[in-house]
């Protein structure tokens, strides 16, 4: 198990830099007025300059890419309930997740900012895990169609 953590988190790596890159497309797209921003002011006015806020910027995305790459081994565990996996990844992920959003201004920095991330964090990812549960239900119910 370790070993596919370890593994796992490399390849996600990768995955976190660029997702993050896609999102500061998306959100360039919808409220840049036309011109791309790596990441929000505030973070390039906190980190010293722009270069130096995308890098902190990408460094952390790397890093969330490993955390959710190397949390994804707890849903091989067989002997766990879909539950018990979903509420530990969902744990992990959050504790990487929330400081990660605090640092690079993706929140504002207060309780309520904190509190709206989380909901929106907490809406996104049961949407997901919804998603998923439901396309695997549906690769079983298939598979033991033919079975029958």
């Amino acid at each position: 198990m370790k070993k596919n953590m370890i593994m796992r988190g490399m390849q996600g790596i990768p995955f976190g830099i660029a997702i993050g890159y896609v999102i500061s497309i998306v959100t360039s797209l919808i409220w840049g007025e036309g011109y791309y921003s790596p990441c929000v002011p505030e973070l390039m006015d906190a980190a010293g300059g722009e270069i130096q806020a995308v890098v902190l910027q990408a460094a952390l995305c790397g890093l969330l890419g490993a955390v959710f790459g190397a949390a994804s081994v707890l849903w091989d565990v067989e002997g766990w309930s879909i539950a018990k996996q979903t509420g530990i990844y969902f744990v992990f992920v959050c504790a990487a997740m929330m400081p990660t959003a605090y640092l690079l201004y993706w929140m504002e920095h207060s309780i309520a900012g904190f509190v709206q991330y989380l909901l929106m964090f907490v809406i996104i990812f049961a949407f997901v895990w919804i998603s998923q549960y439901w396309i695997m239900m549906r690769k079983i119910r298939a598979i033991n169609a033919k079975l029958q």
